[in-house]
């Protein structure tokens, strides 16, 4: 009879036991890997088309990325349906630090109030690693159009009503949101037209299929040195120093308009807190270096941040607010 009490008594103290014990084991486990990582290699999803200036930047962070770790980076690009389709690739991958995800603000603090529904929780379902750079978008015109301000534009495009198309790079895209506005206060009408990214949509303003659209320096510079393109306004606080004869929306008098757009590096939801801060280390280190600094950042444009994630965190929380305000002043919707 003791030794049946005592059996029972170890039996019940394992059962009681064997929940804490898991944890301690997961727990260990996830630092082994922690520890370990990276030991394959890794894949950034960018939601975006080859070419644009977001998976540009993607490739040269992975590229240098690949010599610190030790491993393979590879760029996996996954555009379209205005970056949901990558994003919840993402956010449906295993939280081990070998799916990333390089995007811009569409993905994280605007889909949730342009889309009626998503099939990610943009809040719950990512973790954030660093907010890298700022990128201050142009209103680019093609030639034909007959105006070279945004003053002269407005002029034109309310003597005009829908005869203008402009060229976003997908609904919910900063480009979508920001004209969007425009449209709403200035009191013009000017037909969306979007586009997978940038790189379809600077050229199909280059050859007139749309009049306008929205892009940064490192997209257009050399368009716009050549004619084939011209800047009616910058998004931002002031002028950028690569184009400082073109004015802000602020300038022109539209100062609510916002033509800028963040990109930022996320890691699935659950990720170890070793890997994403793993990650940011060298990540940040890679953005900081001085030639990357001038080769890549101010020659291009952008404007560096390299935040930390609690940086990144409260930062998200702020733009979601001012985009929620943006979306519903601008009337922007997208099914």
């Amino acid at each position: 009879m003791r030794l049946l009490k005592a059996a029972l008594a170890a039996c019940l103290l394992t059962v009681m036991c064997s929940p804490a014990v898991n944890a301690q084991n997961q727990q260990s486990a996830l630092s082994n890997a922690a520890a370990a990582y990276p030991s394959k290699p890794i894949r950034i999803v960018v939601p975006y088309p080859a070419g644009g200036g977001i998976d540009i930047l993607a490739r040269v962070i992975g590229e240098r990325l690949s010599q610190r770790l030790g491993q393979a980076v590879l760029i996996d690009n996954r555009p379209g349906a205005g970056t949901i389709l990558a994003a919840d690739l993402v956010a449906k991958a295993a939280p081990d630090g070998y799916t990333l995800m390089l995007t811009s603000d569409s993905t994280v603090t605007i889909n949730q109030f342009i889309y009626t529904k998503l099939p990610y929780d943009p809040v719950k379902d990512f973790a954030p690693v660093s907010q890298l750079v700022v990128l201050n978008q142009l209103l680019l015109a093609n030639p034909a159009v007959p105006a070279n301000n945004l003053k002269e534009l407005v002029a034109y495009a309310k003597a005009n009503p829908g005869h203008l198309d402009y060229a976003s790079y997908g609904r919910g895209s900063q480009p979508h949101l920001a004209m969007e506005l425009l449209k709403h206060q200035a009191g013009i009408d000017i037909v969306h037209v979007p586009y997978k990214g940038i790189p379809q949509a600077v050229p199909a303003v280059l050859a007139g299929e749309v009049q306008l659209t929205f892009a940064g320096a490192a997209s257009s510079q050399a368009h716009l040195k050549a004619g084939r393109l011209k800047a009616l306004a910058v998004g931002g606080k002031s002028r950028m120093a690569l184009l400082p004869d073109v004015p802000t929306f602020a300038e022109s008098g539209y100062p609510d308009v916002q033509s800028n757009a963040w990109f930022g590096l996320f890691a699935p939801a659950a990720t170890p807190r070793d890997i994403v801060l793993k990650l940011h280390a060298e990540v940040t280190r890679i953005l900081k270096e001085p030639e990357f600094v001038q080769k890549e950042i101010l020659a291009k444009g952008y404007e560096l941040v390299a935040s930390t994630p609690e940086e990144f965190t409260a930062f998200l929380a702020i733009d979601s607010a001012r985009n929620a305000r943006a979306v519903k002043i601008s009337g922007a919707r997208a099914e």
